[in-house]
């Protein structure tokens, strides 16, 4: 799975519960796009997620 580059959101794990109270596995991902970035005065493909992109936490090329 990806995982941000910025600030290392990935995927979290629970559980899906019904109205039953029934279990299940659940998996929340991120909102990770593939983004250039500035890294050193170059131009770099990184994975980021939309929280950082918006925050201005990453200069893009």
């Amino acid at each position: 799975m990806a995982k941000c580059a910025v600030c290392g959101k990935s995927v979290h794990f629970g559980n899906n519960v019904s109205h039953s109270h029934r279990r299940s596995n659940k998996m929340w991902k991120p909102n990770i796009k593939k983004v250039k970035v500035l890294v050193n005065g170059g131009a770099k493909k990184m994975p980021v997620c939309t929280g950082c992109l918006r925050s201005g936490a990453v200069e893009r090329a």
